[in-house]
């Protein structure tokens, strides 16, 4: 195997957590191969973590490895679903990291529960934003514990394109047609036609709206080179100039800004899109709920959450680790008051399940050219 490969390999494990496992796969590297950092024979830890890669490691639960002696055992998926249908066939780990808008799914599959937040330590120090935004809280509970958080536009390269106004409008512009891309997802590109379109709510349209978003979609649709599913693909096809403008995370624009590529992450005058992922507690996990709730106050914690801004380029669901992370991270997350600029984004929930199974249905025939 390449010395090079895999070093770029491990650096991916440290940046980019849903890059990896595509990465490793394509290496012949499967996951059940790869060790989880620091578990000792003799650790008193008895959680089951699954999430995403690289969010399992010593450095973003502290308190909890030196209360238990020991690091839990980790399980990575690369997207949500597969976790879902996973954990539908038996599965049962203690701790599951999904994202806001596929929490109700795992709710309505009866793997999660609601959660004693009294039990969580820093709950109160999490933004407000994020414990009024749908789906995070549920018939009075609450079934998951933000923990990171970042936001989603349009990656762009100012030297090859021509902006007079930072819109989503790029999209529709016929002349980069073939030399953009967006993030292979119908959720993500249906909010966007939506915001577009002129939806009261891009992310709970009825039908006159969703038909109306769809007609922008099909335009979009023409105007792609190609959606994509892997980060490093992406950041590759910025960096040539294959693709000029695309749908993406601010994590690719640190990383091609540090290769010096001139790119921008816009902020469009509709509003930029915010993601939140979190922790949540399975119903049928073994782990005691102490020790669940110990896991998750120390991913809450401060300290953790300097790391994830400082090394992960994301925001942490905890106002205090915004005051001790280096000023220099946060500028790179792309604004300085983070409770400021939450006021301003559209947060990335999750339809209806009647309603997505609609837009599932019409992304499928606008990409197979209806």
């Amino acid at each position: 195997m390449n010395r090079g490969n895999v070093n770029s390999i491990i650096d991916l494990y440290m940046t980019d957590r849903r890059g990896f496992l595509k990465a490793a796969s394509a290496l012949g590297l499967g996951v059940a191969v790869l060790p989880v950092i620091g578990r000792s024979a003799e650790a008193a830890s008895s959680l089951s973590y699954f999430g995403w890669n690289g969010y399992e490691i010593p450095e973003l639960h502290q308190a909890y490895t030196k209360a238990y002696g020991g690091e839990p055992t980790a399980t990575f998926f690369s997207d949500e679903e597969e976790a879902l249908q996973k954990v539908r066939a038996g599965f049962n780990p203690d701790v599951i990291h999904p994202c806001i808008n596929t929490v109700r799914r795992f709710k309505d599959a009866g793997a999660i529960k609601a959660l004693d937040t009294k039990q969580i330590a820093g709950w109160d120090n999490i933004f407000p934003q994020f414990l009024s935004v749908k789906d995070v809280k549920q018939e009075n509970d609450f079934y998951i514990m933000p923990f990171d958080w970042g936001t989603s536009s349009v990656i762009y390269r100012p030297d090859l394109v021509d902006i007079k106004e930072e819109s989503w409008t790029i999209f529709l512009d016929d002349r980069y047609k073939g030399k953009m891309a967006f993030l292979d997802s119908p959720d993500n590109i249906m909010a966007v036609a939506g915001l577009l379109s002129g939806a009261k709510n891009p992310m709970d349209m009825n039908d006159e709206e969703m038909a109306k978003a769809g007609d922008l979609l099909r335009h979009m649709h023409k105007n792609m080179r190609y959606y994509w599913t892997d980060n490093t693909e992406l950041e590759q096809s910025l960096a040539s100039g294959e693709v000029v403008a695309a749908w993406g995370w601010g994590q690719s624009v640190n990383t091609l800004k540090k290769q010096g590529v001139n790119v921008k992450f816009m902020n469009p005058k509709e509003g930029i899109m915010t993601w939140i992922c979190g922790l949540t507690s399975t119903v049928k996990g073994q782990c005691p709920d102490k020790e669940r709730y110990d896991f998750m106050s120390a991913m809450l914690a401060p300290e953790s959450g300097k790391y994830v801004i400082e090394q992960y380029g994301y925001g942490h669901a905890n106002q205090e680790s915004f005051k001790i992370a280096s000023p220099e991270a946060v500028a790179l997350l792309g604004f300085k008051d983070p409770n400021e600029f939450l006021k301003t984004g559209n947060f990335f929930v999750a339809a209806d399940p009647d309603k997505r199974e609609k837009i599932l249905a019409l992304w499928q025939t606008i990409k197979a050219g209806g």
